[in-house]
């Protein structure tokens, strides 16, 4: 890999971003047109690895996927569910996590396989869940691995999903087309990105499924078909939120288009920028709303639980590092298991910049000092190099050791991170 020196801001940035289609929203509803009644036409669907693993899983399962000269997508569900196939989940969890229970449909057996750094990845609570109710499922619990219908029916199933959401997401989403519908219910710890599982329910609602949450930790899908929608997948607002970061870093000002009504978890989002002493303002704008994000006043030491929208923790840390005052990340124990261990990784890389970075038990606890250059290491996480990236506008030297990464979620990341400063790409 050739390292990727990240630019410094010599200004403040100001201007208008555009935010590409949701990762987790697109991943929802490429798996429910798949699983639908019917044809859909989705349109802002991201372009990027993720997406472009779950639609070549899809296909595996018998989904037909034409590109439209809009940029819209036509998706023909697999009528039926087909296996005997190979899934490559690349690292991508979402992949990992939603497609098998979607494989059980099927008699013959499919094959995961993914990223070495994959295997790493939890995923042995949703296989035991889909052998519980019945699926035929390959040991041990790991990639790779194998799941074919065998006796399959769905039902009522308990599972821990403190490692990810994800998995309650997974079985409700493929829910529906399973013959006794399904009911999950988590025990065990803390349960991370509930947010991630109301966004499930939400696209399977407006696809007429009908989804209970039950009691506090507990769903229930009811059988049914899944009807055919075409729709359009809102910007990505963790990617967003990001972005709108540099205003804060460097004391300017962004602005991005901001859904009213949103079934990412919005307003948590932006009070993460909030906390760290961002201003944010709302203001009408073409089709919906738009905010503002500025930083005029610098950016200050936060004490933020991030449980709900784990996501942006590489970008509170990237703040901390970077603020008046010392900081505090909690409520995100389980972020060790994601891409890589983004607690560990975050530590050591900011801490190699000269940060005081130092892991908890539930979170990171960052304090001011005099940073300087160095090369941060990626451990091929998008969320990483976005935090490096963030660092690098205030510290020159920094340098990302991989910027290829950020193919999981925004396509051309150096280029628009070099257009928003105004620096040649």
């Amino acid at each position: 890999m050739i390292p990727w020196p990240a630019p410094v801001a010599t200004a403040p940035v100001r201007g208008h971003v555009v935010v590409p289609g949701s990762k987790s929203a697109s991943a929802r509803s490429l798996l429910l047109a798949a699983l639908a009644n019917g044809p859909s036409v989705l349109g802002g669907v991201l372009d990027s690895r993720d997406t472009a693993l779950m639609r070549a899983g899809l296909a595996a399962l018998g989904a037909v996927f034409e590109d439209l000269p809009d940029g819209r997508v036509r998706v023909s569900p697999a009528a039926p569910v087909t296996g005997g196939g190979t899934i490559d989940c690349g690292l991508a969890g979402t992949v990992l996590r939603f497609l098998p229970p979607v494989a059980t449909l099927a008699e013959e057996p499919t094959r995961f396989t993914g990223d070495a750094a994959a295997a790493a990845r939890p995923i042995a609570g949703l296989l035991d869940a889909l052998a519980e109710l019945g699926a035929r499922v390959s040991e041990p619990r790991a990639l790779p691995f194998t799941v074919a219908g065998g006796t399959f029916r769905g039902g009522a199933v308990t599972l821990d999903a403190s490692p990810t959401s994800q998995f309650v997401s997974a079985l409700l989403l493929a829910g529906a087309r399973f013959p006794d519908g399904v009911e999950v219910r988590h025990v065990g710890g803390p349960l991370p990105s509930v947010p991630h599982i109301e966004m499930t329910c939400t696209l399977l609602r407006r696809r007429g499924v009908r989804v209970e949450r039950t009691a506090e930790h507990a769903w229930r899908v009811d059988p049914g078909p899944i009807a055919a929608l075409d729709e359009y997948v809102e910007p990505d607002l963790t990617n967003a939120a990001t972005l709108l970061a540099a205003a804060l870093v460097t004391g300017g000002a962004l602005t991005t288009a901001w859904p009213e009504v949103s079934v990412q978890a919005a307003d948590d989002l932006i009070g993460v920028l909030a906390a760290f002493g961002a201003r944010v303002d709302y203001s009408p704008g073409p089709g919906g709303r738009l905010v503002t994000v500025s930083g005029a006043d610098g950016v200050r030491g936060a004490d933020v639980d991030l449980h709900a929208v784990s996501e942006l923790t590489p970008v509170a840390a990237a703040l901390a590092a970077v603020a008046d005052g010392p900081s505090t990340i909690r409520g995100v124990a389980h972020i060790r298991g994601h891409e890589t261990d983004r607690l560990a990784a975050l530590a050591s890389g900011l801490s190699e910049l000269g940060a005081d970075a130092r892991e908890t038990t539930d979170g990171l606890a960052i304090a001011p000092r005099p940073l300087h250059g160095g090369t941060f290491a990626t451990h091929a996480d998008h969320r990483l190099a976005h935090a490096a990236a963030l660092v690098g506008l205030a510290t020159p030297g920094v340098e990302l050791d991989d910027v290829t990464c950020t193919t999981k979620t925004l396509p051309d990341f150096p280029g628009l991170w070099s257009r928003l400063l105004g620096v040649a790409g």
